[in-house]
């Protein structure tokens, strides 16, 4: 029998940066894969003839959100089971199941193909949640966290450069590269299957990467060394922490320091890893606080308004432009009127890959330069009050596009596109770090992440075919500018819900969670001991309490 387990030879005060890089990698291939759809989605519901072709933008909407609707359905589930056979396997699995439905959409011939392809990646896929709780279980430092924070993000920008960049560029490649794909050949019957074919490659690249480089990060899951007992026992060797064994033994024969007392700056006594007791009998904490359910709340907000935008983007880019006379002697100014929009910027499907490639690298700018300055400089918590309040304006800008004149479009386009990057680049990894803080437990943060996922995909799932049908009814009164008003309606309700989150990072350590504070750079730990051999003389568990500059 082995009592010694493998250990990382990685500094946990050190920031995780190989690990990170291997996530990332694993991370990028998703939204390269989810965003690829969006420069040719409405291109391909007009393919399939439903309806009028007014009701594209719903149907492209229906078909975005169907992959949300599934995800939202199996968020927690992925996330509760991730807590109990690792973070890993689930991880891989979301890769296979998204791989999968590439295929399927890439070689659908009607809608509901189409649909259901979308709905089995959405099913096979929790690695939202699941990442999230890795990025939280790789980094241990709270200085750490906002730039752990911003990799995936920053990853996701990188998709949503290459992602709709192939889509814009490979989709129906018999009418793009004629001389290429003839007629007749297996790309010019299914158009958009070289995307998604492109798209599921770069999946299994990051399957077997995953795999063979990426280390499991549940707490309780390090795998152990299959080797004889004696291959690493040496004077050197700690003895095997069991269920029952106190965590920091009293007195340790083989120290060197064996004999004096530790003092304050210690290095063992700084870096004791102190975890909340677990309950006994496999009782679970709540994970319906409060505060968890208030951050979670302004998570499916934002995700509602942040899907809207990536949704109705392309839409708005690629519906036929109408002209807007002005009479003779007035100025563009003079002559607005917010609620007269009619079409769109009619600009061709390759133009809005190429427009948001570019919106990919803004949002990298954004992500690597400006959010760590912002979040070190204001601060986690009064940043995301900030981003929150201002958010409405991201919408509320968009459909005076309509009224520039050609040679100013591309200007304001990009213009739009800066100010919603600023803002959503930036709210989301805050929203991220304030669920970890508020997670009473590290054993139920996959569940508490799923738990966030999930009505982030629900949200996801609703966005698009309400604003999809909202353009509809916008472009029937000469208002495409309605969907985005309404986008500015519900961001104005975030602006108002972020309120009710509570900031409690300077609160002491709650009996019921044993939640770790910081203190003005004090850090207080209290452990609750819960027991019938551990109750003091009025029934009450013992406390203890260790202090560490």
């Amino acid at each position: 029998m082995v009592l010694t387990k493998q250990r990382s030879t990685r500094n946990p005060d050190d920031f995780p940066t190989v690990q990170l890089f291997i996530l990332a990698i694993v991370r990028l291939a998703e939204p390269i894969a989810l965003t690829s759809i969006f420069p040719y989605a409405w291109a391909l519901v007009k393919r399939f003839k439903i309806g009028n072709e007014q009701d594209a933008s719903l149907y492209a909407g229906l078909l975005i959100s169907s992959f949300a609707l599934a995800e939202a359905l199996m968020g927690m589930y992925w996330g509760g089971l991730s807590d109990r056979i690792g973070r890993k396997p689930v991880l891989l699995l979301g890769c296979v199941g998204t791989m999968f439905s590439m295929v399927v959409v890439g070689f659908s011939t009607n809608i509901w193909a189409a649909l259901c392809g979308r709905a089995l990646g959405g099913l096979l896929n929790g690695n939202i949640g699941v990442i999230q709780t890795m990025v939280g279980e790789l980094v241990t430092k709270p200085e750490h966290e906002p730039r752990a924070y911003s990799v995936m993000p920053f990853v996701w920008s990188i998709g949503t450069i290459i992602g709709p960049a192939i889509g814009g560029i490979l989709a129906d490649p018999h009418e793009s590269y004629p001389g290429t794909f003839p007629k007749g050949s297996l790309f010019a019957d299914f158009p958009y299957l070289l995307p998604n074919l492109c798209c599921a490659a770069l999946l299994l690249v990051s399957i077997c990467l995953g795999y063979f480089l990426l280390e499991e990060t549940h707490p309780d899951m390090a795998p152990r060394v299959m080797l004889p007992d004696d291959t690493y026992v040496s004077d050197e060797t700690p003895l095997m922490e069991t269920s029952d064994a106190i965590k920091q033994p009293a007195v340790d024969l083989r120290s060197e320091t064996y004999g004096t007392f530790r003092g304050r700056n210690s290095v063992e006594f700084i870096h004791d890893p102190v975890r909340p007791k677990e309950p006994k009998g496999g009782k679970c904490f709540n994970i319906f606080t409060r505060r968890i359910m208030a951050l979670v709340i302004a998570l499916s907000i934002f995700t509602y308004h942040s899907m809207t935008y990536d949704h109705l983007l392309p839409i708005f880019f690629e519906d036929e432009r109408v002209p807007i006379e002005y009479a003779p002697g007035g100025g563009i100014l003079s002559h607005f009127n917010p609620l007269y929009s009619p079409g769109g910027l009619g600009l061709s499907v390759q133009s809005v890959g190429f427009i948001m490639a570019i919106n990919g690298a803004i949002a990298l700018f954004v992500q690597v330069v400006v959010f760590p300055l912002a979040a070190e400089i204001i601060g986690v918590f009064r940043l995301f009050i900030l981003a929150t309040i201002l958010h409405p304006v991201v919408y509320a800008i968009v459909p005076t596009l309509v009224h520039l004149p050609d040679s100013l479009l591309y200007v304001g386009i990009y213009f739009c596109l800066a100010v919603r990057n600023v803002f959503s680049i930036i709210l989301y990894p805050l929203l991220l770090i304030l669920i970890k803080e508020a997670t009473p437990c590290p054993s139920v943060l996959g569940k508490v992440n799923g738990f966030a996922a999930s009505a982030g995909a629900a949200c996801r799932m609703v966005a698009p075919p309400v604003a999809g049908y909202l353009y509809t009814i916008g472009s029937q009164i000469d208002c495409t500018g309605l969907a985005w008003y309404g986008s500015t309606l519900v961001a104005i309700v975030g602006a108002f819900q972020c309120f009710s989150v509570k900031c409690d990072r300077k609160e002491d350590v709650s009996e019921e969670t044993g939640r770790l504070k910081p203190v003005h750079g004090i850090v207080t730990v209290t452990e609750v001991t819960q027991g019938e051999e551990d109750e003091g003389p009025n029934g009450q568990p013992y406390e203890t309490s260790r202090y560490a500059l």
